[in-house]
């Protein structure tokens, strides 16, 4: 792994059931997510997934890259909606690797809506030893 490189894509299709799931574990029952009476009143064509749920799979995937380091700082920017059933991948390029520290820059796409971008994750530690606080 080097600077400028890319890291392997996180490829994944949330079933119909993860935003039922994601409201049961996040306390976040907002009815466009689970309803589609509520979501089309809403003016969205289905439910969408929980923004933070797509959050929590660029962690995922910084996380994966970082082969062992601690994920310590991820900030993203939320840019369109996301609907269960459609494939998500997750890309990114490292931006700085050192001994201890990984930064990555990464995106998460549904076909040809950018969920998120501009995200940025920061993992410290060493490559395969997980450091416990």
């Amino acid at each position: 792994m080097r600077s400028g490189e890319a890291i392997p894509p996180l490829r994944l299709v949330p079933d119909a059931d993860v935003p039922q799931r994601y409201a049961e574990a996040s306390g976040d029952r907002n009815p466009i997510h689970l309803d589609p009476g509520a979501a089309r009143a809403a003016g969205l064509p289905a439910p969408i997934l929980h923004g933070l749920y797509t959050m929590a799979q660029v962690a995922r995937c910084a996380s994966h890259a970082g082969a062992g380091r601690q994920l310590r700082r991820l900030a993203v920017e939320f840019r369109a909606l996301g609907f269960p059933g459609e494939e998500i991948e997750l890309s990114g390029v490292i931006e700085e690797l050192s001994e201890t520290r990984l930064t990555l820059s990464l995106v998460a796409g549904q076909g040809r809506r950018r969920l998120i971008r501009n995200a940025s994750a920061v993992l410290d530690g060493e490559k395969g030893v997980s450091a416990r606080r």
